[in-house]
């Protein structure tokens, strides 16, 4: 089983939600959940049970934020790009795309779930230091991720980040739905 298809398919990410998530506030809004997250998580040390409030409050802005922003005009943002990016990567077992997007996508993912043991613990034992190292090194390889993800769209498409963009190019699976 694919585990990145099984992330899609838990969001529930059909080709209209794509769309919205491309909208760049949804991305780098979305960016923000996993320190708010993890803040939410440690707030017990202050707040006890009440925790569970923002922990429910950014769980649910997961699932929402991906659906609340239209879809956007144009397509040159870089945010915008990782998404498009993404979905040409969840296609790879359709289209052909270089080994080296592939095999770096695979190895930034493992680097993150590198982080996970650390933060985990941190957040257990209430360890500032372990939850920032662990949370630092969950996320750093995400955004680096991310940066491949703009690149993979543009070898793939030709395209060039930034300039104006005002229809996605999508995995030819993606455009037949």
């Amino acid at each position: 089983m694919d585990p990145f298809r099984a992330v899609e398919k838990a969001m529930a990410m059909s080709p209209e939600v794509w769309a919205r998530h491309a909208n760049p506030l949804s991305g780098l809004t979305r960016m923000a959940t996993a320190p708010v997250l993890i803040l939410a998580i440690y707030a017990r040390a202050w707040i006890g049970w009440w925790s569970l409030l923002p922990i429910a409050v950014v769980t649910a802005w997961i699932w929402v934020n991906t659906r609340i922003f239209p879809p956007p005009a144009d397509h040159g943002h870089w945010m915008t790009r990782v998404v498009l990016g993404e979905r040409w990567f969840l296609a790879r077992h359709s289209v052909t795309l270089p080994d080296h997007h592939i095999a770096a996508a695979h190895w930034l993912t493992a680097l993150s779930l590198l982080g996970l043991p650390p933060l985990v613990w941190g957040l257990w034992v209430l360890d500032p230091g372990w939850t920032v190292a662990g949370g630092a090194l969950a996320l750093l390889p995400k955004l680096w991720f991310c940066d491949r993800m703009v690149w993979l769209y543009q070898d793939q498409t030709g395209s060039v980040p930034g300039h104006p963009e005002p229809k996605p190019q999508l995995p030819p699976e993606e455009t037949a739905q």
